[in-house]
């Protein structure tokens, strides 16, 4: 599985899924359902503090975590859920022994714009790890040290598909619209995971050609495509595409219909807290994890019952994904 799978917005499935076109004969797919489980009434339940720092807590020592995927997303969850005064030491994973790591740490740098990380970036433009030198640049290039940035252009012809990728989704990432000849050049790519980048980039930045591709991924008959196509299409934060994403809040994969439901959470739609909710009393610990994130993203307090449950799973991944959700509630 590509890296930018794992790491971005916290993962698509805490590593539990790959790129579904290269993979094995999909199931075949059922007609789904005509309409959604309408979202229930809302709740004005006040977040509950107590609760609150039991999350930070958890990322806290998953940031500690002998496990680099963990730590990796624990990275991200303090870039996603945490505010400055309470954020978790990014900087310092910068320096981790695990490349993964420290790809996370330069990711969350940039997306944070943390103006400290600048020597230490710096150290990291010649690491040992290619992915870890794109996230580098793309951190250097956020705090305003633009001297390496051009090196992306060399990056995208890479051997190496997660090298590609990853340049695929910096560029995205960082909204500048020269980036397109780049991204055009790659839409022949001969692995469909980095198509599929290239699109989502490319709707990052406007084009609307990545967006057609996003709407096709999302009726692929690959459960990972669909994923991918729902969570790309809302990544610029364009309400126009909620309709595609609504359509996929039912179906037979769970983990789309909960990706969806993330999805909308995003753009400010609550239609998918029902299916969240159904996928956090799942026995699958993947799901559990989705539907955390996506109660996160929906961002409604009443769903703080569920989430404290999350909380307590056996599964460091979903107790991960629950804190982080627990820290994105909104006041009731």
């Amino acid at each position: 599985m590509m890296r930018t799978s794992l790491l971005l917005t916290l993962t698509l499935t805490f590593a539990l899924v790959g790129c579904g076109t290269n993979g094995p004969k999909p199931m075949k797919q059922m007609p789904p359902p005509k309409h959604a489980p309408p979202p229930p009434p809302r709740r004005p339940i006040p977040l509950d503090q107590s609760l609150r720092q039991k999350a930070r807590e958890q990322i806290e020592k998953s940031m500690a975590s002998s496990d680099p995927i963990i730590r990796a997303n624990a990275v991200e969850a303090s870039q996603e859920s945490l505010g400055d005064e309470d954020r978790i030491d990014i900087v310092s994973k910068l320096t981790d022994s695990e490349p993964v790591v420290r790809f996370a740490a330069c990711m969350a740098c940039g997306g944070l714009q943390l103006n400290e990380a600048h020597q230490k970036l710096l150290d990291l433009v010649h690491d040992p790890d290619m992915d870890v030198q794109i996230g580098s640049r793309y951190a250097l290039h956020r705090i305003g040290d633009t001297r390496y940035s051009h090196d992306l252009e060399v990056f995208a012809r890479q051997v190496d598909p997660h090298v590609r990728g990853n340049t695929v989704m910096v560029l995205g990432l960082l909204g500048e619209r020269s980036a397109l000849k780049i991204l055009h050049a790659m839409r022949a790519d001969p692995k469909a995971g980095v198509r599929l980048q290239v699109a989502e980039a490319e709707w990052r930045l406007g084009d609307d050609d990545g967006l057609t591709t996003l709407v096709g991924a999302t009726i692929s008959v690959y459960k990972d495509d669909q994923i991918i196509g729902v969570m790309g299409l809302a990544g610029p934060k364009d309400r126009r595409v909620a309709p595609h994403i609504r359509a996929k809040l039912v179906g037979e994969f769970d983990e789309v219909c909960i990706s969806a439901a993330r999805a909308l959470g995003q753009l400010g739609f609550d239609d998918g807290q029902t299916v969240a909710l159904n996928g956090a009393e799942s026995p699958d610990p993947r799901i559990r994890a989705l539907a955390a994130l996506a109660l996160g993203a929906i961002g409604r307090s009443d769903a703080q019952p569920a989430l404290r449950k999350l909380l307590e799973a056996p599964e460091e991944p979903v107790r991960l994904a629950a804190a982080t959700a627990i820290l994105q509630l909104k006041p009731g």
